[in-house]
């Protein structure tokens, strides 16, 4: 069966169609700027490449185009979207409703609707992929795929936060976790490339990009993770700040500066303080250059103090959770690296392992220079280190697959 995975947002639609007989990449493209000027799409299938500009002006446009070069005579690689057996959608936020994948249907999409306070950013764009995609693909199944759904077996203890309970009841304040294909994908692959089953193993995982979160899995399931109510939670990301005192919001609030650095001269919005800490913090808001961890590594070694400082609270809020993780798991056997900056960022995962000899882990210099799947520990390490590229895309297409012919997801 070929799947088809979509991945939308605000103003775009991501897309990748996958033949699940060898779980083989066919196409995969980008249609961006989705009702604003400039909008394009950016296909490839092997080789052949191509791009088309035209007005995109929403999201089922977007979707039809998408369709549409899937098919061209010259870049397309199916006939008829009869040969699409199903769309798998990559959904944000699937709240406490979900702790798996599913089938959509007015239900779901009702529950999608339902976290839009939660995802606001996302949620609301994933409903237009899903919602587009039924109106050019009448017939042709949609699963939901939520990033929220391999942390649902965190225990209470994790997932709580410190305020009254009525919140969490009322309300749903609490800890959710994002990323959690990547993780789940990650977790499930270090073991089967070990040759080892997840039953007794505790993992750290460590999906590091520009946004970025780690998990603790032991026995396969997920026990905590840095992300929170929201993607803010955390490490220090590219735009976004991490976790911080939540009076650092009041204070802000009451006495906000302009972008340089005078004051503004009255109080803001909490909502203006959380778009700072979203879109203007991170590595960007201590650099004050760069939200791209590349950049920031050059600035550092050229001995800029700003980028300095902004690689060192990276490295140390790592750190910082790698042990924690290990407190609360009572050890680790696999420490995994993965995403853009885990899987290709050498000098970040030696210098994010140095120090970690007391629990066991060391790295070997030469075995770490890989950027593709392997163990980079030392021969004497107690803790395996190892480098595992993230594949979201074949997750969310293995789910689909099940759902459509088994009616249940096999890894849940």
């Amino acid at each position: 069966m070929k799947i088809l995975v979509v991945n939308a947002g605000s103003s775009s639609l991501k897309y990748q169609l996958i033949d699940m007989d060898g779980e083989k990449e066919m196409a995969k493209g980008l249609v961006e700027r989705i009702g604003i000027e400039g909008s394009r799409l950016k296909h490839s299938a092997g080789e052949k490449k191509t791009e088309i500009v035209q007005e995109i002006p929403d999201h089922e446009a977007a979707a039809q185009l998408m369709l549409k070069i899937l098919q061209d005579p010259e870049f397309g690689v199916i006939r008829s979207t009869d040969e699409i057996g199903a769309v798998g959608h990559r959904v944000l936020h699937g709240g406490s409703a979900f702790t798996a994948s599913v089938i959509v249907n007015d239900a779901a999409k009702q529950a999608i609707r339902d976290c839009f306070p939660l995802g606001p950013l996302h949620n609301p764009a994933n409903l237009m992929g899903i919602e587009a995609c039924e109106k050019v693909m009448k017939g042709t199944p949609q699963v939901a795929v939520f990033d929220t759904a391999f942390h649902q077996t965190m225990p209470p203890k994790a997932y709580m936060y410190g305020v009254p309970k009525m919140y969490e009841e009322k309300l749903h304040v609490r800890r959710y976790g994002f990323h959690g294909t990547s993780h789940r994908y990650v977790s499930r692959r270090v073991c089967e490339f070990l040759g080892i089953s997840p039953e007794g193993k505790k993992i750290i995982i460590c999906h590091l990009g520009n946004g970025s979160s780690l998990s603790a899995v032991k026995d396969g399931k997920c026990q905590d993770t840095s992300m929170g109510l929201t993607p803010l939670e955390g490490l220090l990301m590219g735009t976004r700040c991490g976790s911080c005192d939540p009076a650092v919001v009041q204070f802000i609030a009451n006495n906000p500066l302009k972008d340089d650095g005078t004051p503004v001269g009255h109080p803001v919005s909490v909502d203006d303080v959380l778009t700072m800490m979203n879109k203007k913090s991170g590595l960007l808001g201590i650099s004050g250059k760069s939200s791209d961890c590349r950049d920031i590594d050059n600035l550092a070694d050229a001995g800029d103090p700003d980028a300095i400082l902004a690689r060192e609270m990276l490295i140390y809020g790592i750190k910082k959770y790698i042990g924690s993780y290990a407190a609360a798991m009572g050890g680790v056997d696999i420490i995994v690296f993965t995403a853009g900056i885990g899987e290709n960022n050498a000098d970040l995962r030696a210098k994010v392992i140095e120090g970690l000899e007391f629990m066991g882990a060391k790295i070997d210099a030469e075995k770490n220079r890989t950027r593709s799947e392997a163990v980079i520990s030392a021969e004497d390490s107690k803790v395996t280190v190892c480098v595992i590229p993230t594949n979201e895309e074949i997750m969310i297409a293995r789910d689909t697959l099940d759902l459509v012919t088994t009616g249940k997801v096999r890894d849940n």
